[in-house]
This record gives structure tokens, C-alpha cells and sequence, in this order.
């Protein structure tokens, strides 16, 4: 046995040492600041567009300008901004790819939220502005201050208007009149404030009064660039009831038809309103006409058919042979389509009474049933 064999050193494997997995480390925040403000222009008034930019190199015009940071500004005029390395800005305010204004030397630091307005009402702002655009800005200053008045006019009048409909419906119309006849001296040529006023009269029975702001409303009204035709409606269907309590059926007639020319679609309703009223004044006659008209323009109005049988109700005769009522023409006929039309309705019974009554040979008269409200 060769001794020498045993006695050579074993081979040894060297192991690969094992490698320690060491988390990444992280990289420390670069300092930043931020900024917020409010943008206003030399009118004093917020743009609501535009951005708020910032450079260290403001260049000499916007096209070689190089911008580092750019915030846009919200409707209020407000903008904000975060993240801005620490150091010294220009800061411009740019609408439509255009500076309008800056301000130098606007510092941020770490950590640190700076308040930055642009106000280009300040006087070095005003200072530098062209002759034209100086004019331009004295221009709307005065159309601005004359609309800011207006505005406090409308405000004032609007309280007013809404006064006057509370003292309406409490039926205080002697406090709506005064109220409604202030409001009509601040403005007299506003058509609204008339037609109120005139409500407040024709509430508080001063009828002549109510036709004279009545009328007036719709002369405003149609001499104005934008006619309302519903303002239109409204005043000449009140005007027709004023007329109407004056004992005046011509001229309520008259103002209801251009109730119903102003708004075609309320026709029904307009001539269904002067039936009422005429019928209430005991213009009996005039009534029947409307109804027709009413019942033209919608032959389902029930209530039409009602005023008409009552306003020809009354001219029903005895026949000398039979002792039985005979009723003028179409007064049945007007009765029976208003139970067709409304079998249930308020003078349902009322009307079947009515009715019946002509086959009886003795009849002691007919009640004067006040008119159905208006529509």
C-alpha cells in the first residue's frame, strides 16, 4: 500500500461567503417652500384666469422668459403653489400667453408658505399704464360705479316688491299701496312696480287708482326693448277686473282681449276671468259673450257653460199656457255640457236643480250664484 496516497491533504472547497441583502437608503427631501395669493387687476376686480408664473431669469421679453414654476389662478382670483426650491423669484402674472404684470424679489424658504398677492391697483402699477389704458380704466371705473348704484337700487326695490306681496296676501293693501307707491317713485319707469301697485289698489278697492297704475304698467311695458307678454297678460286681465268693479263691461271687455292677444295659450282662462267678473258686476249680457269666447278657445272649461246658463238664466219666461218656465235659447243646452263635462263638479247639484225646475209648473225664481273664482 503506498502510504504516500493516504497521506496527501484532502482537497478544500472554498465556499462562496453568503451576501447580507441591505435596504436602499433613502434620499433626504430637497427643501422646498410654497406660495399662495390673491390676483386682482387695476380695476380692482379678480381676472378668474390666467396663471401665476416664477423665474430666476426674467429675460427681456415673454418669448425668451424662461418659467420654472406656474400656478393657475381660480375663479375667485386665488392661486397656490407647492414645491419651489428655496431662493429669490420674479413673479409674473400671465393671461392669454402674455405677462401683465410683476414683482420682484419674492423669496421662498424651506418650509415656509409665503403670502403673495398682485394687486394692480397698487399706484406703481397705475403709474406705468399707457394713456390709452388709463382711459380705458377711468372709463369703467365711472360705468362700474353706475352699475354698482343700480344694483343697489334693484336690491332695494326687490325688498320692496317682496314687501308689498307680504302685505298683500295678510290683506294690509293700505301698507302695500305705500309701500309699492315708494317703490314706484325710486323708479318710475319699471312696469313691474306699477302692476304691483296696482294689485295693492285693486286689493284694497281703489279701483280707479288701480286703473291708472294698470294702464301705466302696460305702456312700460310695451315700450320697452324686451315686451314680457306674461307681465302684458297680468296687467290687462287686473285692468279688465278693475273695469269690471267700476261698472265699466266696454272696458273690461276691451282690456281682456289684449290679455288674450298678449298670451294666446292663457286665453281660455282670460276670457273665462271676464265672464266671471262681468257676470259678478251683473253684466249679464257681456258675460254670455265672454263665456263664448272662453268656451272657443277651450270647449272642456266647464265652469264657462256654468256662467252662461246662470247669466241667461234670468231671462226665462212663464209660458201663459203650461205655467211652465221656458229658458232663452242655449240656456239649457249651457247647463246640460256643463254636467256632461263636470257630472260632479262644485254646482252639480245646483245645476240639476235648475234643470229640473222647468218641467215644474210653477217656479219661484232663480238665486244670483256668485260667479266661480278665476282662473
Amino acid at each position: 500500500m503506498n502510504l504516500q496516497n493516504f497521506l496527501r491533504p484532502a482537497a478544500i472547497v472554498l465556499l462562496a461567503p453568503a451576501m447580507l441583502a441591505l435596504p436602499a437608503l433613502a434620499q433626504p427631501a430637497a427643501p422646498s417652500g410654497s406660495i399662495h395669493g390673491h390676483v386682482q387687476n387695476a380695476a380692482g376686480i379678480a381676472p378668474g384666469t390666467g396663471e401665476v408664473k416664477l423665474t430666476q431669469d426674467p429675460g427681456i421679453d415673454d418669448k425668451t422668459r424662461k418659467y420654472l414654476y406656474s400656478f393657475p389662478v381660480n375663479a375667485t382670483g386665488d392661486y397656490k403653489g407647492t414645491g419651489i426650491k428655496p431662493g429669490t423669484y420674479v413673479l409674473f402674472y400671465v393671461a392669454k400667453g402674455a405677462s401683465v404684470d410683476y414683482i420682484r424679489d419674492v423669496v421662498i424658504k424651506t418650509d415656509v408658505d409665503l403670502t403673495q398677492n398682485d394687486d394692480m391697483s397698487r399706484e406703481e402699477f397705475l403709474k406705468n399704464m399707457s394713456a390709452e389704458d388709463k382711459k380705458a380704466l377711468d372709463d369703467f371705473k365711472k360705468a362700474n360705479a353706475v352699475a354698482v348704484a343700480a344694483n343697489k337700487t334693484i336690491g332695494n326695490l326687490n325688498t320692496l316688491l317682496s314687501s308689498a306681496r307680504e302685505a298683500q296676501k295678510a290683506s294690509k293693501y293700505d301698507d302695500a299701496i305705500a309701500i309699492m307707491t315708494q317703490a314706484t317713485t325710486q323708479k318710475p319707469d319699471e312696469a313691474i312696480l306699477w302692476l304691483e301697485l296696482g294689485n295693492s289698489q285693486l286689493g284694497g278697492k281703489k279701483y280707479d287708482d288701480a286703473v291708472t297704475s294698470f294702464t301705466k304698467a302696460t305702456e312700460l311695458n310695451a315700450a320697452s326693448k324686451k315686451p314680457s307678454p306674461a307681465l302684458a297678460g297680468s296687467a290687462y286681465n287686473n285692468l279688465g277686473q278693475s273695469y269690471a268693479k267700476l261698472n265699466k263691461p266696454k272696458d273690461a271687455s276691451a282690456a281682456y282681449e289684449k290679455a288674450a292677444a298678449a298670451e294666446p295659450e292663457k286665453a281660455a282662462n282670460y276670457y273665462f276671468n271676464e265672464s266671471a267678473q262681468l257676470y259678478n258686476a251683473n253684466a249679464r249680457t257681456e258675460a254670455v259673450a265672454a263665456a263664448d269666447k272662453a268656451i272657443a278657445a277651450d270647449p272642456t272649461k266647464a265652469d264657462a257653460y256654468y256662467i252662461k246658463g246662470q247669466s241667461l238664466v234670468a231671462d226665462s219666461k212663464a209660458d201663459p199656457k203650461t205655467q211652465k218656465l221656458l229658458p232663452p235659447p242655449g240656456c239649457l243646452e249651457a247647463y246640460e255640457k256643463y254636467l256632461q263635462i263636470a257630472p260632479t263638479g262644485v254646482h252639480a247639484d245646483e245645476v240639476k236643480a235648475i234643470i229640473s225646475a222647468f218641467d215644474e209648473k210653477i217656479v219661484s225664481g232663480f238665486k244670483n250664484t256668485p260667479a266661480p273664482k278665476k282662473k
